[in-house]
């Protein structure tokens, strides 16, 4: 990196600083975003990210809410589609999908996404990146190559589907694990730098 400027990153749909952090760790000029704080110190928007979209970004990854769209969450699907919340969510996702910024990533579980819009160019699991655990991640991308595994680890525990009720709990199944956040930033960031020296 030498001689050249890191990325603008923006992270949308992020309060935990995790992805943005990644980023930032490896020199990039990252940013999160989110109607919620912050829960790390950081560069952060604290509001709608349709107020800082149209920066110029040189990539995104996002994590729009996935309440109305998860397949977990089937049986309440009619009632969701009569209030439009179904419908809404999927056209906050496509306005992200959408946006004038050359490399996108869009993040969330199974997903009405792939009947409503396109099947997900991968599925990746936190056991893939050093993490014993199990949890079908979807991503959606656009100029950007699918991750590779960076840490393969035994243990296939689905702890976060496991977890009992309570308050907390969807911030809890939000959060992006460290080893994925990392995996994106060296392998998205380092190919992007890549690119910027050659051309």
């Amino acid at each position: 990196m030498t001689g050249q400027r890191g990325m603008r990153v923006l992270v949308a749909c992020e309060y935990s600083g995790r992805v943005r952090d990644a980023f930032i760790a490896r020199g990039h000029d990252a940013m999160s975003c989110d109607l919620l704080p912050t829960e790390q110190p950081g560069p952060h928007y604290e509001g709608d990210v349709r107020d800082v979209l149209d920066y110029p970004w040189d990539l995104m990854v996002a994590h729009p809410p996935c309440t109305h769209l998860a397949v977990s969450g089937a049986r309440h699907f009619e009632d969701k589609r009569q209030r439009g919340l179904q419908q809404a969510s999927v056209s906050f996702v496509m306005m992200l999908a959408k946006a004038d910024i050359p490399r996108i990533a869009i993040e969330n579980p199974v997903s009405i996404l792939s009947s409503v819009w396109r099947k997900p160019d991968q599925i990746i699991h936190p056991w893939q990146f050093g993490h014993g655990e199990t949890k079908a991640t979807c991503l959606w991308l656009k100029g950007l190559s699918p991750l590779q595994p960076t840490n393969v680890v035994d243990g296939r525990d689905d702890r976060i589907h496991k977890m009992p009720p309570g308050p907390d709990r969807w911030k809890e199944r939000s959060r992006t694990y460290p080893g994925i956040a990392g995996a994106m930033a060296a392998q998205w960031g380092g190919d992007l730098i890549s690119m910027m020296e050659r051309a």
